[in-house]
């Protein structure tokens, strides 16, 4: 992907995204808030802000967000701006983890044409707007990243064919950009998850390098009529042959 304004649109956003949702989560203690109450004032907080900029910005595309009800007039638009404001919101109301992310991509004829990943607790945005390049880990086995309460039942598997361990992390976003940055090497999951938890990880992972697909090899799609992905594998290139043989020979014969 070359860079683009529709890249920087991404990248200001979610990074401004993130700001507000530190803001919100250092004012929490203060203002006596509980965990549930943090984690639907940070979806609240992020998508208000991300809906009300994106159509300043860009009144003619349509939004699909997970804090939303989906208006399927999507379909008949060509761009459309796929956003998760805060991913990971477990994960937010745990006030010393940053494992939790802000999504924000856009989808142009089906096709991924721009994202971004916030990490705010890390004070980094991964982008579609100057990409970096992969990182590999250096020690130990490669290790498999897998959802802290969802982990993919094919999590063992992986791992077994790269020789690897399973670690659990929250958000997505944050589990593909630990791939990215060289903290990880592969993210696996199965059980489904939603368009506006993939499609800015995706984004990034595709622009910086990485190997991106459903669990078997097919690419993944966006701005369907129903926004549901039943699975994802992302991982450094040369480890999607052996993985990806792995789990064929398991499914293989499956109806």
């Amino acid at each position: 992907m070359s860079s683009t304004p529709d890249d920087a649109t991404a990248h200001l956003l979610a990074s401004q995204a993130g700001r507000l949702l530190l803001a919100l989560r250092a004012r929490a203690s203060s203002a006596g808030l509980r965990a549930e109450e943090l984690r639907r004032e940070g979806d609240r907080l992020a998508h208000q802000f991300l809906v009300e900029e994106l159509g300043r910005l860009q009144p003619h595309d349509a939004i699909l967000s997970e804090e939303a009800r989906d208006d399927r007039r999507r379909r008949a638009v060509a761009r459309v701006w796929i956003i998760d404001p805060l991913d990971g919101t477990r994960e937010f109301a745990e006030c010393d983890r940053t494992d939790w992310a802000v999504h924000v991509a856009l989808v142009d004829h089906g096709q991924l044409r721009a994202g971004a990943v916030a990490l705010p607790a890390r004070q980094f945005t991964c982008s579609t707007r100057s990409p970096p390049s992969p990182l590999r880990r250096t020690g130990g086995p490669p290790c498999v990243l897998v959802s802290r309460t969802r982990p993919a039942a094919e999590a063992d598997l992986v791992a077994a064919a790269v020789g690897g361990q399973v670690e659990p992390m929250g958000s997505a976003g944050a589990k593909t950009v630990a791939v990215i940055v060289g903290e990880g090497d592969v993210y696996v999951h199965s059980g489904g998850q939603h368009e506006w938890d993939l499609a800015a990880p995706a984004a990034v992972a595709l622009a910086a390098g990485l190997h991106v697909s459903r669990l078997d090899g097919s690419p993944l799609r966006f701005n369907q009529p129903h926004p549901w992905l039943p699975d994802v594998l992302i991982c450094r290139p040369e480890l999607a042959p052996p993985i990806l043989a792995a789990l064929g020979a398991v499914t293989s014969g499956r109806p």
